[in-house]
C-alpha cells in the first residue's frame, strides 16, 4: 500500500486494534499463520496484531504452522476449523 503511512493507516489491523478500549470481538479472533509464508517477515507481523490485541483485551488465537505458506494447501487444512468458528459466531 505504499510507503506513506497515511494511505493505508485506516486498513492495518494492527492500528485498528490498537485504537480499541474494549475487546471488538468478545468471542475472539482466529487466525492460522503459515511460518513458510513468503510475505512474514516483511509485510505480515502477526506478532504486532497479537500484541495490540492483548492491550485491548481481545482474545485472539494465532496459530502459527512450519512448513506453510499461504498457499491452497495450508488455506485447505486449516478451513474447515475457521468455518466452525465463524458458525458458532452466528448461532
Amino acid at each position: 500500500m505504499g510507503q506513506d503511512e497515511s494511505t493505508w493507516v485506516e486498513h492495518d489491523a494492527r492500528l485498528l486494534m490498537a485504537a480499541q478500549t474494549t475487546a471488538p470481538y468478545p468471542a475472539g479472533i482466529l487466525i492460522d499463520q503459515g511460518l513458510a509464508d513468503k510475505f512474514l517477515q516483511e509485510q505480515l507481523h502477526p506478532e504486532a496484531f497479537e500484541t495490540a490485541c492483548a492491550q485491548a483485551g481481545q482474545p485472539l488465537t494465532l496459530r502459527r504452522h512450519a512448513g506453510y505458506d499461504h498457499g491452497y494447501y495450508f488455506i485447505a487444512s486449516v478451513i474447515d476449523r475457521h468455518l466452525t468458528h465463524h458458525a458458532s459466531q452466528l448461532s
